[in-house]
């Protein structure tokens, strides 16, 4: 698994390790005894430690991944992830990213449910649904920021529109404890 990290580049090795966590086929216990197994000096050894401290279980889709690679190299802060919400009601639903009271969502596709095919008035309720989930999660005193791809793939743009709900770019990047900084060349993801 850690080849795809080795030898791809972040955006795809995070996707690849974030799908395999998400879906079982391998842990993080296993992911590390086979960094560990890599020789000191080997070809692409720092991007795949890179990948791997980025990768997280909890991600749901590629744009979930995307997004938080991107975060990264904006320097934002590290969101939660799958951040529960809930009202006086109960729970409304789970939120893609949050930064304490600031939700954040990637809407692709899949997010409503689309599919080929769909009539008029399947895609309308499915739509609705999500509109009132909105409603109410803004209605718990949150801020919330949605994107999609083509958002996603532009860096400035993702940025500005966190930006707008108050997530902005650190002087320095806090994604990782000391230890794992070290390991973290800034240039990592160029090469």
């Amino acid at each position: 698994m850690l080849d795809t990290a080795r030898f791809e580049d972040l955006l795809d090795a995070v996707a690849a390790l974030d799908h395999a966590l998400h879906h079982g086929m391998c842990d993080v216990a296993a992911l590390e005894e086979e960094y560990d197994a890599l020789e000191s000096g080997v070809k692409g050894r720092a991007r795949a430690r890179l990948a791997l401290d980025l990768a997280d279980g909890r991600s749901e889709s590629p744009g979930e991944s995307l997004s938080r690679v991107q975060m990264f190299r904006l320097n934002l802060p590290r969101p939660e992830l799958q951040v529960e919400v809930c009202d006086a009601n109960g729970s409304i639903g789970f939120c893609d990213f949050g930064w304490g009271r600031t939700m954040g969502e990637f809407d692709g596709r899949q997010k409503y449910g689309t599919r080929k095919g769909m009539d008029q008035k399947e895609l309308e309720t499915v739509l609705w649904h999500e509109k009132r989930r909105e409603d109410r999660i803004r209605a718990t005193d949150r801020k919330m920021g949605r994107w999609v791809w083509s958002d996603a793939i532009n860096p400035k743009r993702m940025e500005r529109i966190l930006a707008v709900q108050g997530v902005k770019a650190q002087a320095k990047n806090t994604w990782f404890t000391a230890r794992q900084a070290a390991l973290h060349p800034r240039n990592v993801d160029a090469a």
